[in-house]
């Protein structure tokens, strides 16, 4: 199958580049300079995915992706930046993009990445149907401790189990989560999530108490392993505890130092 992809870059060096590396592995590539470009083919193309820069003249890549997200346009958006500082990155995830590359960077790179997007977005929408896709319960070896650690005590029963309805529905502690209609809500308040922090949320809440390590976070999340010197997790992480783990509500959502993350109550 031929995806689509729209790529908005600035620099013409990398974007004929990337442009012809796209083209040569198979994607249909619209190619765009700027962000009022990237606005008018996101609307005119329905691309399958969107690789998006951020510093770009005009209408900068942050921009083009809270447009798209305002008008509840969910196309994978993969940003490219040159700023690496978390709070850069953290801006990228709070316009609404799904993952981030940081340049200078390998096109393969760009490739898994673009991949992972694409495969969750096939596997979301077969998990609405049947109850599977990545954040599905973990199970097996991938979901045990790792050597010299035990899962963090983890408790397995009681107010840390998760319950799930044959609707689709998760409840763990006090949150909900509706997997076919991809809503959130902690309480009463419902949850403003990007598609990379509902699929972490949802998998953590499935596997209520049980420490996931980062290694089967990864796999569940993004297809594939970003490696033992990322921070790309412990990003979303953090971003995603400013929305369920607010000032006046009891933590949910633990570091497991040298393993992992847990969701439950202390």
């Amino acid at each position: 199958m031929t995806h689509s992809v729209l790529l908005a870059e600035d620099d013409r060096p990398i974007r004929t580049a990337l442009e012809r590396a796209l083209t040569l592995e198979g994607y249909q590539v619209t190619a765009v300079a700027d962000g009022i470009q990237a606005l008018a083919a996101a609307h005119r193309e329905r691309p399958d995915v969107i690789l998006l820069d951020v510093m770009m003249p005009g209408i900068d890549g942050l921009q083009v992706c809270q447009v798209l997200r305002a008008e509840q346009d969910r196309t994978p958006i993969l940003m490219l930046t040159a700023r690496v500082e978390t709070a850069d990155r953290i801006a990228g995830l709070d316009a609404g993009a799904d993952d981030y590359v940081v340049k200078p960077f390998e096109v393969e790179e760009v490739f898994a990445r673009l991949r992972a997007l694409l495969r969750r977005t096939t596997t979301g929408a077969a998990g609405a149907e049947d109850g599977s896709g990545p954040a599905a319960a973990a199970t097996g070896p991938d979901a045990a401790e790792e050597p010299g650690e035990t899962a963090g005590g983890a408790e397995t029963g009681g107010a840390y189990e998760a319950r799930v309805a044959d609707s689709g529905v998760v409840e763990a502690a006090d949150l909900r989560i509706d997997g076919p209609s991809r809503r959130a809500w902690r309480g009463e308040r419902e949850l403003e999530l990007t598609r990379t922090e509902f699929e972490l949320l949802e998998l953590l809440a499935r596997n209520a108490g049980i420490v996931l390590d980062h290694s089967t976070i990864y796999d569940r999340i993004w297809g594939y392993d970003f490696g033992p010197g990322s921070k790309n997790l412990a990003v979303y992480v953090g971003y995603l505890r400013r929305k369920v783990d607010v000032p006046g509500s009891r933590p949910l959502i633990h570091t497991v130092r040298g393993v992992g993350y847990v969701l439950r109550e202390d």
